[in-house]
């Protein structure tokens, strides 16, 4: 895990090296309906960073934040702090580099998912 603050003074959150993401991990944070969701909208701008109020969730903001926990946990995410607001990034460089295709596959199947059910 990185270091709980930067030389900067900046907080700095929790995350864990590449090499320590784990497939069951992100298999499991990618099970739930709404973290899903979370991934499939950061997946449209991979590159950029939305704050956790960007996302419009059916769910409470503890809640919103413990989903927000379990993606960064896993490596699915980066989160950093910009001001008070924590931004939120999808680490697909270091998913794909790991598990080539399955963040492309997932988010192909959510999608085929959604078109066949209406919702997501």
């Amino acid at each position: 895990m990185t270091p709980a603050a930067t030389a900067a003074g900046t907080r700095d959150l929790p995350h864990p090296a590449r090499e320590e993401i784990r497939l069951e991990g992100v298999l499991h944070a990618l099970s739930d309906p709404v973290r899903l969701r979370i991934v499939r909208d950061l997946a449209v701008d991979s590159d950029e960073l939305f704050s956790c109020s960007y996302f419009d969730l059916p769910v409470t903001k503890s809640t919103t934040t413990h989903h927000f926990r379990v993606l960064r946990e896993s490596g699915v995410i980066r989160q950093t702090y910009r001001g008070t607001a924590k931004m939120n990034g999808l680490r697909r460089g270091d998913l794909d580099a790991l598990f080539p295709g399955l963040l492309d596959a997932l988010l192909a199947a959510a999608a085929r998912q959604v078109s066949r059910l209406g919702t997501g």
